[in-house]
């Protein structure tokens, strides 16, 4: 058994149940008293099997955690889709990216990365996809802002669908070529930062609007979310636990620095629904506060399905244009940039070595494959690594990828059960704006994070920063309120430049990546390399690595087979000392050898 130690949350009731351990990474060994020894020790390294009760206990956990990101994609689509009213297309829309997101963490933790990492939507192909829907032709008639009688067969959204699949191959080739390392050399944190600090700011106004309709309840929400995650994070909450030696007895857990936006919708949504019932809050619609209520949906429920079955082109058949192509690019070249982050980080905290760069290529062509199939099956977005889980990983002490693989076999089962996605259509407006308010708060501040590698005490870097977000900010602005301003006489042009100059992410982005890379500055400077660093690959290690990133199911066998598959850049490599080049499949026979 284990040492005993103070417990320390959800992690110590997996200690308990098990009451084993295996390290970190040497690279995440630092010299600490016993205690903190002890911190470092992981339940489930990432190859192990867990039970699987546990693997239950803890998929659901995950599934939470992504629950913020996941369910808000689609209500802030619903408004430019002209769905705001339409609740029982949102549900079903709902239920699309569940199942889409279940299905791309299946594909992404056995054959992508195969780190214990979640797939889901992605703010960074909002950020496109709202200015393609803001475009003039696309607005919203008058009558869909009373009535329940408009579908997602419009052409906006099938053109949407379109622009995402012929965007995502782009992700699917520059995966699988491996050119993704060639792209990362010219872009660093001064790149970085404005591209993703962007994507927050610019959704300001979504979240204006959806807090604006009960100020009094998205307040709530916002100061609910603030308590549990900042003040409450470190309070502990008793639960029941069952193991040999203690039988039956309490293990404290950290509810509240795991579910903190969940808990805090939660109780709001409650709150609205005990206000709702005692008529406290209007019953008029043009009355202030009556989109704070809990029963503008009540049929939702009854007229939802109790099995829902989302199929590729449910909604018609997918068109493209390029203007969408082009906008889509520039949220799939965020994605990619942010995804490599995760992966290192969900490494580090799953006591795996740092990905090599075969598995890299194969975790970004994944997630291409990933955003293929939600622009097919129509979620109006793509899939992306959800930063949220990789952080759970190190609450939890769990770093095994068969939580992972449970937490994407629920999310498929909860998109097909249609109840579910209808119950996430009755939360009000406001509190759905109030958890806006902390979610694009918290990915602004993520992107500014970046800014750390680079030398800010520089005027070099602070320039190119501040001159990159400012017009990030300025000119979307100043298009959207002039959207007849671009006129170039060739209409397909005139769409492309709306798109990508209505989008602030690309803008900052494109300013900041081409200034960085011209603007005169050492990569000390720049903080090229102290991000290199951060992120370098460790070649130290190549058996371990060959263990947890090879091909499942017998693969590596076929692919060692031949000494021609080496030089596919997203194949596991072959050892040059073997004599058939084959140690890793020998040494490891679960990846395929004898």
């Amino acid at each position: 058994m284990a040492p005993e130690k103070e417990s320390n949350g959800l992690d110590n009731y997996t200690f308990a149940l098990e009451g084993r351990f295996c390290d970190l990474p040497d690279t995440e060994k630092e010299p600490a008293s016993s205690t903190d020894e002890y911190s470092n020790k992981l339940a489930y390294c990432v190859t192990d099997v867990p039970p699987w009760y546990l693997c239950i206990i803890l998929g659901i956990q995950h599934c939470l955690t992504a629950f913020g990101g996941i369910i808000a994609i689609p209500l802030i689509l619903s408004q430019g889709l002209c769905l705001q009213h339409d609740g029982l297309t949102q549900s079903h829309l709902i239920s699309t990216i569940f199942l889409v997101s279940g299905v791309c963490t299946l594909l992404q933790v056995v054959f992508g990365i195969r780190l214990p990492i979640l797939q889901g939507g992605t703010f960074t192909l909002l950020a496109p996809s709202m200015a393609l829907l803001s475009m003039p032709e696309w607005t919203c008639p008058a009558w869909t802002q009373n009535a329940s009688l408009v579908n997602t067969s419009s052409t906006d959204f099938i053109e949407l669908q379109g622009s995402i699949i012929v965007g995502s191959l782009f992700q699917v080739l520059v995966g699988f070529s491996g050119l993704i390392g060639l792209f990362m050399r010219f872009i660093g944190p001064l790149t970085i930062a404005p591209t993703i600090s962007l994507i927050g700011l610019s959704l300001f106004d979504s979240a204006g609007s959806s807090a604006g309709n009960h100020w009094g309840i998205s307040a709530m929400t916002t100061a609910l979310i603030i308590l549990f995650s900042q003040y409450l994070r470190h309070i502990p909450v008793p639960f029941p636990a069952y193991n040999k030696d203690k039988r039956l007895h309490t293990s404290p857990v950290y509810v509240f620095q795991i579910l903190p936006v969940l808990l805090g919708i939660t109780l709001s949504w409650t709150i609205c629904y005990i206000l709702t019932v005692y008529n406290v809050l209007p019953a008029e619609p043009d009355k202030y506060g009556y989109l704070a209520r809990t029963d503008l949906k009540g049929d939702v429920m009854s007229q939802a399905p109790w099995l829902v079955f989302p199929y590729p082109g449910q909604w018609g058949r997918p068109t493209v244009s390029l203007a969408g192509v082009i906008g889509i690019l520039a949220g799939v070249i965020s994605s990619m940039i942010e995804s490599v982050g995760d992966y290192h980080a969900c490494a580090r905290l799953s006591g795996a070595p740092p990905p090599p760069k075969h598995a890299i290529n194969r975790g970004i062509g994944i997630e291409g494959i990933g955003c293929l199939l939600a622009g097919a099956w129509g979620t109006g977005n793509g899939t992306t690594s959800y930063s949220e889980n990789v952080g759970a990983l190190g609450i939890t002490k769990v770093g095994s990828r068969m939580v992972i693989v449970a937490s994407g076999v629920l999310m498929v089962v909860m998109g097909i059960f249609g109840k579910v996605g209808a119950i996430f259509t009755t939360i009000p407006s406001p509190v759905i704006g109030g958890m806006f308010m902390v979610m694009f708060g918290v990915i602004s501040a993520a992107g500014v994070s970046n800014l750390q590698y680079a030398d800010m005490n520089s005027s070099r870097n602070i320039f190119i920063f501040g001159f990159s977000m400012f017009t990030g900010l300025v000119i979307p602005n100043w298009i959207l309120k002039n959207p007849k301003a671009i006129s170039t006489g060739v209409a397909e042009l005139d769409q492309v430049l709306q798109v990508l100059l209505t989008t602030s992410m690309f803008v900052g982005g494109f300013f900041g990546f081409i200034l960085d890379n011209t603007v005169p500055g050492s990569k000390h400077e720049r903080g090229i390399l102290a991000w290199n660093k951060a992120h370098e690959d460790d070649s130290s290690n190549t058996l371990e690595s060959g263990k947890v990133y090879s091909l499942p199911f017998g693969i590596n066998s076929h692919l060692c087979s031949s000494s021609s598959f080496r030089y596919i850049p997203f194949c596991p490599p072959t050892m040059p000392n073997s004599p058939d080049g084959c140690d890793v499949c020998k040494l490891y026979p679960a990846l395929g050898g004898t």
